[in-house]
C-alpha cells in the first residue's frame, strides 16, 4: 500500500508534460501550430491593433482562471519571483503585439516578421548568459539556415521596406523582437517549479491590463468592436490564449531553449499555410522554400543528440 501511495505522489509531481503523448517536444510543436490560427483570425476580424490585443487576452481569462484553482488548491499561492514573472512577462508579450502590429504598416509584413522571430537567436543567448545553458554547436552550424528561411518566409525580398515609415518600423520591429524574445524567456523561467497554469494566467491578465494602455495611447483601442470582429477574436483567444501559449508554458520549461526557439518557428509557416488556404493569399516561391528550409533544419536542430 505503501509503495502504491508513493508510486501515485511521484506520478503527480511528474511534470504534465512528461505525462502527455509525446513528451514536451510534441506538446511545443503543436502549441506552435495552433499559434498559426491567429494572425488568420486577427486579419478577418478587422480589429485595430490595441483591440485584438485586448480581446485575443481578455475573452480567454474566465477559463484559465478555472483552469489555474486545482493547480492553485494543490501548490498554493505561487512565490512572489513567480508572480514578477508573470507581470513582466505579460508586459513584453503586450508590447510585442502592440509594436508589430504597428511595424506591419509602418516598414511592411516581411521585414517585420523577419525581425520579430529573430527570438530563434536571442532566447538560446539569454538562457546561456543568464542560466548559463550550453548551447549545441550543431544548432549553432543549422542557425544560418534557419535564418535564410525566416528572411524568405517572410517574404522580404519580395515586399522590401515597403510602408508608411521605414525608419519607425525598423525601430519598433526590433523593439517588438526584444519584447516577444523576454516573454519568452520568462514564460520557460516561469514554469520550472510548478505553478505553470496559475504563473500563466497572470500573465495573460497582465497583458490584458498592458495592452489597453498600450492602445489607448496610440488610439488603437476599440473597447465595443462589432459582433463578427468579437466573433474572430474569441476564436483567436481560444487558439493562442486557451491552446497555443498555454502549452508552450507548459512544455518550453522542460526543453533546451534552442529547441523550444526553433519550434516556434514553425508558427509562421503554418500561419502563410492558412493565409494561402482561408485569406486567399498567394505566396511566392520563395516563400514556400523558406518554409522547406525552416522545416528541414528545424528537424535537424530538434532530433539532434546534443554533446555533454
Amino acid at each position: 500500500m505503501a509503495r502504491t501511495s508513493t508510486g501515485t505522489k511521484a506520478a503527480r509531481e511528474q511534470p504534465l508534460t512528461a505525462r502527455l503523448p509525446g513528451g514536451p517536444r510534441a506538446g511545443q510543436t503543436v502549441g506552435a501550430v495552433v499559434l498559426s490560427l491567429s494572425p488568420v483570425c486577427i486579419e478577418l476580424s478587422d480589429a485595430d491593433a490595441g483591440t485584438a490585443s485586448v480581446y485575443r487576452c481578455l475573452l480567454c481569462m474566465p477559463v484559465l482562471v478555472l483552469l489555474s484553482l486545482p493547480e492553485y488548491r494543490r501548490e498554493g499561492p505561487p512565490p512572489r519571483r513567480r508572480l514578477l514573472y508573470g507581470v513582466a512577462g505579460g508586459a513584453l508579450f503586450a508590447g510585442d503585439m502592440l509594436l508589430w502590429s504597428r511595424a506591419i504598416t509602418e516598414v511592411g509584413a516581411g521585414l517585420s516578421t523577419v525581425l520579430v522571430n529573430v527570438q530563434v537567436v536571442v532566447v538560446p543567448l539569454l538562457a546561456w548568459a543568464v542560466d548559463r545553458e550550453h548551447v549545441p554547436r550543431r544548432f549553432l552550424l543549422w542557425l544560418p539556415v534557419l535564418g535564410a528561411g525566416v528572411v524568405l518566409t517572410g517574404g522580404l525580398f519580395e515586399q522590401g521596406a515597403s510602408g508608411s515609415d521605414p525608419t519607425a518600423g525598423t525601430v519598433h520591429a526590433v523593439l517588438a523582437a526584444l519584447s516577444y524574445s523576454g516573454f519568452l524567456f520568462l514564460l520557460r523561467r516561469g514554469g520550472f517549479e510548478g505553478h505553470v497554469v496559475t504563473t500563466y494566467t497572470v500573465v495573460v491578465m497582465s497583458a490584458t491590463v498592458f495592452s489597453a494602455l498600450g492602445g489607448w495611447a496610440w488610439g488603437a483601442l476599440d473597447l465595443t468592436p462589432p459582433a463578427a470582429a468579437l466573433g474572430w477574436l474569441a476564436v483567436a483567444a481560444v487558439s493562442s490564449g486557451m491552446i497555443g501559449w498555454l502549452l508552450v508554458a507548459l512544455n518550453s520549461p522542460h526543453l533546451p531553449s534552442h529547441v523550444g526557439a526553433v519550434l516556434l518557428l514553425l508558427t509562421p509557416v503554418g500561419a502563410l499555410v492558412l493565409g494561402a488556404v482561408v485569406l486567399g493569399e498567394r505566396p511566392t516561391f520563395a516563400q514556400w522554400g523558406g518554409c522547406a528550409l525552416i522545416l528541414v533544419s528545424a528537424y535537424a536542430t530538434v532530433t539532434s543528440r546534443t554533446r555533454a
